[in-house]
């Protein structure tokens, strides 16, 4: 079975971390930038439309839009306070 390529979304308070996954080979992508191209994503629901659409999974601190990928069924990783946190605790685990 061929497993296809990911493709991601950035939301714009993380914007930055689409050409670091471009750099390691993901098709990776800025709300930041494609607002700048023209795409009209200001709005949450236009950012999950768009993310569906286009069969993406989104990246975002913003809860809400979490909530809307999970009930949209849409792939998102939340980087809320509590997954960060769980990365602090790792690190500090490391001393």
């Amino acid at each position: 079975m061929v497993k296809k390529p990911l493709k991601i979304l950035v939301d714009e308070m993380d914007d930055g971390m689409d050409e670091k996954l471009k750099e390691i080979g993901f098709d990776a992508y800025s709300v930041k930038k494609l607002r700048a191209d023209g795409l009209k994503l200001h709005a949450d629901y236009s950012l999950i439309k768009y993310a569906k659409e286009n069969n993406m999974i989104l990246i975002t601190r913003d809860k809400e839009n979490g909530i809307a990928c999970k009930e949209n069924a849409i792939p998102c990783i939340l980087l809320d306070r509590e997954e960060i946190f769980k990365i602090v605790l790792n690190k500090l685990n490391q001393f």
